[in-house]
C-alpha cells in the first residue's frame, strides 16, 4: 500500500491521493457522506500539518471555514473520531485546543474499495509495491523488568511509573520505545514499527503524556515515530 506518511520528493503526490482516495469514497456514498468528507478535506487542505502529523485548531475556527455553527463541529468531529480518520493526540484545556492527527493507515483501508474508482492507474499506485512482513516482537505479559533510572532521563523516570502502574502494558507496548532526543518541551520516541508506534499513538499516548508530565512539568509534546 501506498506509504501512509506522505514523505520524500513524491510527497504533494501523495498528499493528493490521499485527498483523491477520500474524494471517490464520499462520492461512492450517500448524501451525508459527501458533506461530511468534504468538510474533513476542507478542513485538513486549510490546517493540517503533514509534516507532524497535527491538526490543531479551535471549535470556533472550524464552524467559521465550515460556515455552521459550533455544535454542528462537535458532531462531525465525533463522527469523525468515530470512523477512525481523526485521533486525539492531545486532549484540549483551557486555553489550549485539542490537538487531533490523522490515522491515514485507517484512512487508506477504508477507502480503499473506491480505488479502481479512479482508475487502474490509480488503484495500482496505491497499492504500491509489497513490503516484508514486519513482526513486532511482544514480551510475554508482564514479564518485562522495571527500567533502569541510572540515566536520569525523563523518559527513564516515567517508564518506572508506567511499568508500576501496568506491568503488562509496560512489558508489550512501552518498554522498547526509545528516547530520540528532545526539543524544548517536545520528546521524541522511536517505536520499533510503524505498526507498534500506531497502536501506542491511537491508545496509549494519554498514558504516556500523563508519566512525562509527572516527572516533568515542561514536557508540552510527545511525538512518536518509528
Amino acid at each position: 500500500m501506498l506509504s501512509p506518511k506522505p514523505v520524500g520528493r513524491d510527497a504533494s503526490a501523495r498528499k493528493y491521493d490521499i485527498i483523491t482516495a477520500l474524494g471517490a469514497f464520499a462520492l461512492a456514498g450517500s448524501k451525508h457522506d459527501h458533506r461530511l468528507v468534504l468538510r474533513f478535506i476542507t478542513l485538513v487542505t486549510a490546517r493540517y500539518n503533514w509534516a507532524r502529523n497535527e491538526l490543531a485548531v479551535g471549535q470556533r475556527e472550524i464552524a467559521r471555514l465550515w460556515s455552521v455553527d459550533e455544535r454542528t463541529v462537535k458532531r462531525e468531529m465525533a463522527k469523525l473520531r468515530g470512523t477512525g480518520w481523526l485521533i486525539v493526540k492531545r486532549q484540549g484545556a483551557r486555553g489550549r485546543v485539542t490537538e487531533y492527527g490523522l490515522d491515514l493507515d485507517v484512512i487508506l483501508e477504508g477507502t480503499r474499495a473506491q480505488w479502481p474508482n479512479v482508475g487502474p492507474d490509480f488503484d495500482l499506485r496505491m497499492q504500491g509495491p509489497k513490503e516484508p512482513s514486519r513482526v513486532v516482537q511482544m514480551p510475554v505479559r508482564g514479564v518485562a523488568p522495571a527500567p533502569p533510572q541510572e540515566d536520569g532521563t525523563e523518559w527513564a523516570l516515567a517508564q518506572a511509573i508506567l511499568h508500576a502502574e501496568d506491568a503488562a502494558v509496560y512489558g508489550s507496548w512501552l518498554h522498547n520505545l526509545k528516547r530520540m532526543d528532545r526539543a524544548g518541551g517536545r520528546l521524541t520516541l522511536r517505536a520499533p514499527s510503524r505498526f507498534h508506534g500506531a497502536y501506542v499513538q491511537s491508545h496509549l499516548i494519554e498514558r504516556v503524556f500523563t508519566a512525562l508530565q509527572a516527572v516533568d512539568a515542561d514536557i508540552a509534546d510527545v511525538v512518536i515515530t518509528d
